[in-house]
């Protein structure tokens, strides 16, 4: 084989790996914990309940977090593992006092997405070309990143989608491509202790002329280390891209700390 046959067969590869649905490496079972919505410096907002059970070969995820002032976020997530990994569900929801502000949900079967927002008396709902195995949302991605871990450890780039919307006042449901890495080692501190992570970034990949009118910053996810690698920490903007930037931790503190780069010995 010459080199520039070579070279094709190693890009076809690379192709058919970017585009091939999450391998299921590290299947997940069932974890309860508290974890804690803070802001993006580590101040504590809201007391969390994580909740994780498999029942009729689905993983379930439910996740709430509930303020001092009777506001009350909450995010479900249903997943299948065999033969791989592929999200099927997806919902996030705001309310305070019992009442919907702010509603996202996906339907991965279906290929729908939708969203309602309360006070700009806003309502979408829109099909998308998901792609099974490969579509991602909210939790999902930490799901996906424990089964992706060897791969990104060793320096692999991998592509996924992402469903997400854009910013008010347009609040259309889209896909967006988004290219994960591995950003190293990194230590944390959380209620009086320190915790070692992997970080893995998702950096959605906006067109050059999108650029111009909207920022999506990066989401970022810490896995625990050593392996098995389960969620650690999570910082992003809430939903759209125009929302605040959150920090939610697995240990609940008043205060927790940045990560900061492992140093190698």
């Amino acid at each position: 084989m010459n080199a520039r046959v070579k070279i094709l067969a190693i890009a076809g590869f690379l192709l058919s790996r970017s585009g091939s649905a999450v391998e299921l490496t590290e299947p997940q079972g069932a974890t309860h914990g508290y974890p804690a919505w803070c802001d993006s410096n580590g101040k504590k907002l809201a007391d969390g309940q994580f909740r994780q059970w498999v029942e009729d070969d689905r993983l379930h995820v439910v996740i709430t977090y509930k303020f001092p002032d009777g506001e009350l976020y909450g995010e479900d997530a249903l997943f299948r593992q065999q033969p791989e990994l592929i999200q099927e569900q997806w919902s996030w929801k705001e309310s305070t006092n019992g009442k919907v502000q702010r509603h996202f949900a996906a339907n991965f079967l279906a290929k729908t997405a939708g969203a309602e927002i309360e006070n700009e008396n806003k309502t979408v709902s829109e099909e998308i070309e998901i792609e099974p195995g490969r579509t991602f949302a909210g939790f999902g991605f930490t799901v996906a990143l424990a089964n992706l871990r060897p791969r990104l450890v060793k320096g692999e780039q991998v592509e996924l989608k992402a469903v997400g919307f854009t910013p008010i006042p347009t609040l259309k449901p889209q896909l967006v491509t988004v290219e994960i890495s591995y950003g190293g080692l990194e230590r944390m501190k959380m209620s009086g202790r320190f915790y070692t992570g992997y970080r893995f970034i998702i950096h959605p990949q906006v067109p050059a002329i999108a650029k111009l009118f909207i920022h999506v910053p990066d989401t970022k996810i810490w896995l625990t280390n050593p392996a098995p690698a389960g969620f650690l920490r999570w910082e992003g903007p809430i939903v759209l891209p125009s929302d605040p930037m959150r920090r939610v931790d697995l240990i609940s503190d008043t205060q927790s700390g940045p990560a900061q780069p492992v140093e190698k010995k």
